[in-house]
């Protein structure tokens, strides 16, 4: 018996290289895929991935006080960073080194950082919201071709301005989505050039991340050990995706599917 040939999937891509870029309003209900290399994606899968009941998001320091404040001590944790470092009263920082199974295993962790965990509540009203980096490729791109439907990638830059880990890591998922042939991308200005700078930059990603401003950085206040964490492919086989107000480890149910009224007649 012949194997039955796989359906033809067309799909359009748009990148943006910051927050800065889109307005929340733009991302309600759509398929959202957050960014941040280094290191609130993969901080955010490292800790799912070794028991943390659930991620919350939050932008601001204030924010993380308050709901902290009003959650039962002994099963939240404070993670995040500014500049790179710890923040002053919180129990963790942002190095996926720090969320071992020992320290987040079934705990609920606010979440405050920099970039990344900006990036993700902006993009709270998205109709299905993930957290990708190079750790996860395989899980992402298996979460957006069972999608099948159009995807905004949402890289979470440096302090507003475009950094070159996310925009390669970008690339990555696009490149990797059109060597499928199944698959026809139709893309963005900013999809193309992520595509482009993952093919000139793509092959060696310790040596490109760590040649970037945030890798050097990191370098300096003592994280260097973070970038080969954050760029192992695949190393954190996992999927994080908003769930209400946090963010959990994918489960088959949590995806949202399209209208009825949006699928063709067979």
């Amino acid at each position: 018996m012949s194997a039955q040939p796989k359906e033809h999937v067309r799909m359009k891509i748009e990148v943006f290289f910051s927050p800065s870029q889109v307005d929340e309003l733009f991302l309600r209900d759509k398929n959202v895929v957050v960014i941040d290399v280094l290191r609130a994606s993969s901080t955010i899968a490292t800790a799912l991935m070794n028991g943390a009941r659930e991620i919350i998001p939050v932008s601001t320091i204030e924010s993380a006080v308050k709901i902290s404040g009003n959650l039962f001590g002994d099963v939240v944790l404070r993670g995040g960073e500014r500049n790179g470092k710890m923040i002053e009263g919180f129990n963790l920082g942002n190095s996926p080194s720090e969320y071992t199974a020992d320290a987040v295993k079934g705990k609920s962790i606010i979440f405050c950082t920099t970039n990344g965990s900006s990036a993700i509540v902006k993009s709270r009203y998205a109709k299905n919201l993930s957290v990708a980096g190079f750790i996860n490729m395989s899980t992402t791109l298996d979460l957006i071709k069972e999608m099948n439907e159009d995807i905004y990638i949402l890289c979470a830059g440096k302090q507003s301005l475009f950094c070159i880990e996310d925009s390669v890591c970008a690339g990555m998922i696009i490149s990797l989505l059109m060597n499928d042939e199944s698959i026809s991308v139709e893309m963005n200005d900013p999809a193309v050039a992520a595509a482009v700078l993952f093919k000139s930059m793509g092959k060696n990603l310790l040596r490109t991340v760590r040649a970037t401003d945030h890798g050097k950085y990191l370098a300096e206040i003592g994280f260097k050990n973070d970038i080969k964490l954050c760029t192992d492919i695949d190393s954190v086989p996992v999927l994080p995706m908003m769930i209400g107000n946090s963010i959990k480890l994918r489960k088959k149910e949590t995806l949202k599917p399209a209208p009825e009224t949006d699928v063709p007649a067979q």
